[in-house]
């Protein structure tokens, strides 16, 4: 039959179902094969936090949003356009986030009695009114799944698992995704079960197949490539951009990069994919906790190596006595908070920004460490890199503030040119000195001299008891330990001249309202102030890349604004800063819900502000 094709500039689409569904593989693979189209996309992967949740209950539920687009994006959508509901619980927990006219494709086999109870249904809501609103797609996609494998020597229950690539290939055909990668990855993933392989492909491709005969859909969709500058692109997640920015450091330093790393949600990751690169010059070190991890990274970085450890929130805090004899014993050292929801265990797998004063104070003493926050999935690759770039200059720990929403979500990433990244220069200190001063400091950066161990010539005191102005002998001395900590300060500092200035949007120029954020806002605070412009209203952004210290310009940016608009996933810790630090009365908007914010709440938000002028 003839099929009608509709064109559409964007589409966000939400697979959900049991944690055991496979709803991160299938989204991640619908993700990869419109990237290989060409479109703009940004996604939000939201899973549980056990390996095996509840199945068929609401804290069971694991989704996946994808919003692509034929222009540029900035966030995962606010609301999906097309609900996949693989089972009642999937369905109430995210009918919600439907709008009115929304696509819901549900999977009638999984809505027994039972199913229907556990998450409080006292009816059908496909047999029911409750879902008229919706323009409701009721298949048995379990059923149809186990019938096109039927000639397949496999289980039932391993044809049953197959229905999300059923699904799958449904959405393939339904919005006109490419196919071939699909397949081929299947045949990688399954290439020792050869049986499983060849059910999986054929249950893809049923799939496809039933959207191209059936007459539930009598309309495809297509979403052109977006415009893209020049280059070669790749699809990328936050960790895996985090990996290869630590892999660049390395090879721009012509340092050995040695990340000690103790497995934590949602910062894992990293650790696989840096894992994969040895022939770098990259060593990793599984250790048994987070404090041997941290441990063995200052090491490292004594030994001559660029130090990393990468972490979560409860990590950090274990790590905070090292990460202060990393301030004490001037080394470079990255450690890499991806930031979770907590306090404590939290909610491991669902993002937040609350670890911005433990970076900042979290440790005993005066004991300042500079802190950088990517804005984006492919912007941790510069930010692993600047935050390598002031390790190795300064002589200072650096702490990286990601997020979970950053490290899982993706998005298209043109690779830089290898020529146009930046040299990090060690400048290791020369050996065979008469009169070596390991405590002695450059006068422009104050950062103290990178003596490696075994360097005839060079031979010093290393440790966390205090160390006497230039020559680092252990010194009680009083108006010595006053010195020598303002001059740690002053070295963190220091680093506001060797940063770039805070860069303002204001088209107008006209603007009384400045919004400013940082870290993982970015996408949605920017997606906001676009809809608040395309109303005819003047309002500015910035960002902050540099959270410590500050732009020099901060002060100056702030008080050119009437009002300055602060949105953060705390409760209001980067507005606490400004106002101890500049005076200036800032409006923090906070929610900690796990989630990223949504862009027509801040538009809400931003609008308020500007009528309250």
């Amino acid at each position: 039959m003839t099929k009608q094709v509709q064109q559409l500039d964007r589409v966000i689409i939400r697979f959900a179902g049991d944690s055991g569904d496979g709803m991160q593989l299938t989204g991640d693979r619908f993700t990869q094969e419109t990237a290989a189209f060409g479109n703009d996309l940004s996604t939000l992967p939201n899973f549980p936090a056990e390996i095996r949740a509840p199945a068929g209950t609401l804290p069971g539920v694991s989704s996946f949003q994808l919003h692509f687009a034929d222009h540029d994006i900035l966030t995962p959508g606010d609301a999906p356009n097309v609900l996949v509901a693989m089972n009642p619980a999937a369905l109430k927990a995210n009918l919600g986030d439907l709008p009115r006219g929304a696509d819901l494709i549900v999977n009638t086999d999984e809505f027994t009695k039972r199913n229907l109870a556990k998450v409080g249904y006292a009816t059908n809501p496909v047999e029911d009114d409750s879902l008229a609103e919706y323009r409701v797609h009721a298949l048995q996609l379990t059923s149809m799944t186990v019938t096109a494998l039927a000639d397949f020597d496999i289980t039932k229950k391993d044809a049953e698992r197959a229905k999300n690539m059923f699904a799958l290939g449904l959405l393939s055909w339904l919005y006109h995704r490419p196919t071939e990668g699909t397949i081929a990855f299947l045949e990688r993933k399954f290439a020792k079960k050869p049986e499983i392989m060849k059910a999986n492909i054929a249950a893809f491709q049923a799939g496809w197949s039933y959207g191209e005969t059936t007459e539930a859909f009598s309309t495809q969709y297509e979403i052109k490539p977006a415009e893209h500058e020049p280059g070669l692109y790749r699809n990328i997640t936050g960790n895996i951009a985090l990996a290869y920015g630590l892999v660049a450091a390395g090879v721009q330093s012509g340092l050995p990069i040695f990340l000690g790393s103790y497995p934590i949600t949602p910062a894992s990751d990293i650790l696989h994919e840096i894992s994969k690169h040895k022939k770098f010059g990259v060593r990793t070190f599984q250790a048994e906790d987070e404090i041997a991890a941290v441990g063995a990274a200052l090491g490292a970085s004594f030994g001559g190596s660029l130090g990393v450890t990468t972490t979560s929130g409860p990590g950090v805090a274990l790590k905070s006595e090292t990460i202060g004899l990393g301030v004490a014993t001037e080394l470079p050292l990255l450690i890499i908070d991806v930031q979770r929801a907590g306090p404590s265990t939290g909610l491991p797998t669902k993002t937040e920004q609350a670890d911005l004063m433990q970076a900042m104070y979290g440790r005993n003493g005066e004991a300042p460490v500079p802190v950088v926050a990517p804005q984006s999935p492919s912007d941790c690759f510069d930010a692993a890199l600047e935050a390598a770039r002031i390790a190795v200059k300064y002589r200072t720990p650096v702490i990286l503030l990601s997020d979970g929403y950053l490290a899982n979500g993706s998005e298209p990433w043109r690779l830089p040119d290898v020529a146009s990244l930046p040299t990090i220069e060690p400048d290791f200190a020369a050996p065979d000195q008469e009169d070596f001063q390991p405590f002695a400091r450059d006068p422009e950066t104050l950062a103290r001299p990178w003596a490696i161990p075994g360097t005839a010539g060079l031979e010093h005191r290393i440790g966390g008891l205090e160390k006497a102005d230039g020559s680092g002998n252990i010194s009680y001395d009083p108006a010595n330990h006053d010195k020598m900590t303002r001059l740690r300060q002053a070295k963190v500092d220091g680093i506001a001249n060797d940063i770039e200035p805070l860069a303002v949007d204001d088209p107008s120029g006209n603007a009384r309202v400045l919004v400013l954020g940082w870290g993982g806002t970015f996408g949605a605070i920017s997606a906001a102030v676009r809809l608040v412009r395309k109303e005819g209203r003047s309002v500015a952004q910035a960002h902050l890349r540099h959270l410590n210290p500050f732009p020099a310009n901060l002060p100056e940016v702030l008080r050119s604004y009437d009002k300055v608009i602060v949105p953060e996933i705390n409760l209001g810790q980067l507005a606490m800063l400004l106002r101890g630090r500049y005076l200036i009365d800032v409006i923090g908007y906070n929610q900690v819900r796990g989630l990223p914010f949504k862009a027509e709440e801040l538009q809400g938000v931003i609008q308020d502000v500007i009528e309250s002028e």
